[in-house]
């Protein structure tokens, strides 16, 4: 096998995707028929992820030169050529997860990334199939530049690609809710449906946290870690529902929106700009509210709830 030519990894884990969508679907009758209620499908929901998560191959098949020809034109600059074998696999799969976790956390500080992001936050269910609702417009946000360091440190291109079809694989199982808790030890290092629930969760205290990828460590040393609690459910979507199922609106809709207020008649370039780059709910005026602003007003109409995970503390009370 030369250096290039890598299975893919998430395209042969086909059948396991398909047969585990089934077995949850089962799983989750079977349950509610005990009288369990938790877990559910909308059919046209799970229709729209499927055509999300084949839009997303279509995609890559198309454009995936864009990112992969400008990490190959970095690899001349390589300090070494680490080469490949199993250590070279396992060092660049941690570096390549730690790279996950802050591509997620500025798709969600930053509007220009989130609006390829946002397509996979846009159901209000929370299921396996939710795993396969992906992006069609990631090759051209720019973030393979966070690639970049492995590259030159010596991670062949194509390796690095290969190695991150395992972190996506392996985070196709945390979308379900069929999953409660997995021992204490494993819930502590790894990345679990708990903690990925929460991610996907527009409850104010969830907002923005856990942004792992595989290894949940990487939040709890960077602050970002909210714990999944019992009293208060995780309600899934996103702030300002789409409400449609039409996979071309879902994988567009932030774009026309993000491109609709940076054309707004009467702004600076200064606020023409930030709305590309600031978060998610920022506005020239205060108009809007992003996450940092609905964390502080749970807060007020919450006291009680100050400095919790997740949540600001009594300062907010003071405003």
């Amino acid at each position: 096998m030369s250096e290039l030519d890598f299975p893919a990894v998430t395209q042969l884990a086909i059948p396991f995707f398909i047969a585990a969508m089934l077995a949850e679907i089962a799983f989750v009758k079977y349950r509610r028929a005990k009288g369990i209620e938790r877990g559910e499908f909308e059919t046209m929901d799970t229709l729209t992820s499927l055509l999300m998560g084949t839009g997303n191959v279509v995609a890559g098949l198309l454009f995936g030169f864009i990112s992969f020809g400008a990490l190959m034109w970095f690899w001349q600059f390589r300090v070494i050529d680490l080469g490949i074998s199993w250590w070279v696999g396992l060092v660049a799969f941690i570096l390549d997860d730690l790279r996950y976790y802050w591509y997620h956390r500025i798709a969600h500080r930053c509007r220009w990334v989130w609006a390829e992001h946002v397509n996979h936050h846009s159901s209000q269910h929370y299921n396996l199939s939710t795993a396969l609702r992906q992006s069609w417009t990631g090759h051209f946000t720019g973030m393979f530049i966070l690639q970049v360091p492995m590259v030159l440190l010596g991670f062949h291109p194509a390796f690095v690609a290969f190695v991150y079809g395992f972190n996506l694989v392996y985070q196709f199982w945390i979308h379900t809710e069929a999953i409660d808790k997995m021992p204490r030890w494993f819930e502590a290092v790894m990345n679990t449906p708990s903690h990925h629930r929460v991610h996907h969760a527009t409850n104010p205290r969830y907002l923005d946290a856990n942004y792992a990828g595989t290894l949940i460590i990487w939040d709890r040393m960077f602050g970002t870690f909210v714990p999944e609690l019992e009293e208060d459910r995780p309600r899934y979507g996103i702030i300002k529902n789409i409400g449609t199922f039409n996979p071309v609106k879902v994988a567009f809709h932030e774009w026309v929106a993000m491109f609709a207020d940076a054309a707004r008649p009467g702004l600076t370039i200064s606020q023409r700009l930030q709305y590309l780059i600031r978060p998610p709910g920022w506005s020239h005026d205060g108009s809007r509210q992003g996450s940092d602003g609905l964390k502080a007003a749970y807060v007020r109409r919450n006291p009680e709830a100050a400095g919790m995970p997740g949540l600001p503390g009594r300062e907010v009370l003071k405003g």
